[in-house]
């Protein structure tokens, strides 16, 4: 082989990424067989190995790393050419690639329905997922906007507040404090909460918010979705902090009760977010306009 190919550099970023041959295979739609070959070419070109196995776990050498930083930065350049040429073209069509945390996702499916019937010829591809893996997707060049809370400093991304997110106390419809009013924090201290897992946004704040006041709870149980806090709750295991936005069936129906406890709402916000040096496509472009036009509309 003479030279490297585009394809062979997709293929290597997509196992250097997973550090799995067979998950990458999934990804590319590929046989785990074709990309073994596809790597085989790569080292053969190179000179070197890229990858080595240590019992059944697969790690990069220093060639390997130096050859997933090339093909990340080939792939972002691809990235936005095609956004640059896409401009010429305007915004009729095209493909907007976004990742949203799971605690958002409601409001955003509803606003992006919004902008899907204002462009329908526009195609949506959505990420749902924790907060730490929606910025390691944005820390790849993989997706073109992302909507979280708070982002931390020195990522090198642009994020614009677009809406409010209170963090409420919620319980069974039928625990004793439904009902009462100024719940002294205090007394929190003799419940038991289920709590979203480590690197969720909301859990984030509920654990500042408590050390702020110098309040310990006991977390009984650590979940990865707001539904399965919902649920939990709803059987009686405990009481929970999410966001409002995701209680409004739930609170139609009278399955759960927000309650009111001194001190909150705790008031968190929204946030538009790409990275910093993204050229954004036509289509994020308009979507991110439409986005801070309309959504104190868009949801009430």
């Amino acid at each position: 082989m003479r030279r490297l190919t585009l394809r062979q550099l997709v293929v290597f970023e997509a196992v250097a990424r997973h550090l799995s041959f067979s998950k990458a295979a999934i990804e590319l739609h590929l046989s785990q067989p074709g990309v073994s070959m596809q790597v085989r070419q790569i080292e053969s070109f190179v000179g070197l190995p890229l990858t080595e196995q240590v019992g059944k776990k697969i790690f990069l050498t220093e060639a390997g790393r130096n050859v997933q930083h090339a093909a990340k930065n080939i792939s972002a350049q691809l990235t936005d050419l095609g956004n640059a040429l896409a401009r010429l073209k305007g915004v009729e069509e095209g493909q907007l690639n976004i990742a949203v945390t799971s605690t958002v996702n409601a409001v955003a499916t509803e606003i992006l329905a919004g902008f899907r019937s204002r462009y329908p010829k526009v195609s949506i591809h959505l990420e749902v997922s924790n907060r730490a893996e929606v910025l390691n997707l944005l820390s790849e060049n993989r997706i073109d906007l992302a909507i979280m809370g708070q982002v931390p400093d020195g990522l090198g991304l642009e994020a614009t507040q677009f809406m409010d997110n209170p963090l409420v106390v919620i319980a069974p419809i039928d625990h004793p404090w439904v009902g009462r009013t100024d719940i002294p924090i205090a007394e929190l201290a003799n419940e038991s909460f289920l709590v979203r897992e480590d690197g969720s946004g909301t859990q984030g704040a509920m654990v500042r918010f408590f050390s702020a006041r110098e309040l310990k709870i006991h977390q009984s149980m650590q979940m990865n979705s707001n539904e399965a806090i919902k649920m939990a709750v709803q059987a009686g295991l405990g009481l929970g902090i999410i966001s409002k936005q995701t209680l409004e069936m739930e609170l139609m129906l009278e399955r759960l009760a927000v309650l009111s406890v001194e001190g909150f709402p705790i008031m968190r916000h929204w946030f538009i977010v790409h990275r910093s040096d993204k050229l954004l496509s036509p289509v994020a472009s308009a979507f991110k306009t439409y986005l801070l036009a309309e959504s104190a509309t868009l949801v009430q």
